[in-house]
């Protein structure tokens, strides 16, 4: 369980299709910097990125051009300066950014004069800052914010930016799903799969969430239920790899063994360095 989420995700939060999400990603407009298991993961870094290239391209900017932006902002930012807190804007030709009070074209580096915005003005895209104009916008930031309260171990934070989001869109699902994942933590079963479901029921696709419940379910004993879960994870996405190792160990605890050691070799293709998964396989 942590911050970090599928192109389906990330699709359901910008608001795009999935495949635009992976074809973005192949042309490197955005994509993902993690990988876990096996699976390429989006940062919340990499989805304001999605965000970005998305109002940009709306905004009538080419899609090589906004590569080219995209790749010249993250080399000037770094890694230490997030996203979230940048405003990016375009009329279709020029793109320019502001960031601590500084306002630059990201290609070049030079800084843009205030009278020089003006000739932009009326002719934007512009991201979404910190107070953003509509619910959605406003339900976007709180998502980031909490996936940044996550990323600084400030789960009560977390937990309350996340809350706002779903004040500003109750269909967000990954946001559900962040929601359950810190309930767990606490140790708040009940409330973390009431998340679980709530983000299923919206996305019955996510395997995030369904793998969480899963998890959960196994906790508190409902052996049955949880591999149930961990299957339909596997068929949904193949890819994923605890799924596999988890369905792996249901299997041989119900004494089916040839199905443990199809999930077991299944896992070890895409975490071909796991010994604790080798070692099991080899008993079997």
């Amino acid at each position: 369980m942590s911050g970090a989420y599928s192109s389906r995700d990330v699709a359901a939060i910008v608001g795009i299709s999935e495949s635009r999400v992976r074809y973005w990603a192949q042309t490197g407009v955005a994509g993902p910097s993690q990988k876990a298991d096996g699976r390429a993961l989006y940062s919340f870094q990499d989805l304001v990125g999605v965000k970005a290239a998305k109002e940009l391209l709306d905004g009538g900017l080419s899609l090589q051009r906004a590569r080219k932006n995209l790749e010249a902002l993250r080399a000037q930012l770094g890694d230490n300066r997030p996203l979230a807190n940048v405003r990016v804007r375009s009329d279709g030709e020029r793109v320019v950014v502001s960031s601590d009070g500084a306002t630059f074209e990201p290609l070049t580096g030079q800084l843009v004069m205030d009278f020089q915005l003006d000739e932009l003005h009326g002719r934007v895209a512009a991201l979404p800052t910190n107070a953003p104009a509509t619910r959605a916008e406003s339900a976007w930031a709180w998502f980031v914010e909490g996936g940044e309260c996550e990323a600084r171990g400030d789960d009560d934070r977390a937990l309350i930016a996340y809350q706002k989001a779903l004040e500003g869109d109750p269909a967000l699902a990954a946001a559900h799903t962040n929601v359950g994942n810190l309930y767990y933590r606490r140790g708040e079963r009940g409330d973390a799969r009431a998340a679980y479901e709530q983000a299923l029921a919206l996305d019955p696709e996510q395997p995030e969430a369904r793998y969480n419940l899963a998890n959960l379910l196994d906790d508190v004993g409902d052996r049955a239920a949880a591999r149930m879960e961990w299957t339909r994870v596997v068929a949904a996405c193949p890819e994923f790899a605890d799924a596999h190792y988890n369905l792996a160990l249901a299997c041989a605890r119900d004494g089916e063994d040839d199905a443990a050691r199809l999930h077991l070799r299944r896992y070890l293709a895409l975490v071909p360095d796991d010994e604790r998964a080798g070692a099991l396989l080899a008993r079997l």
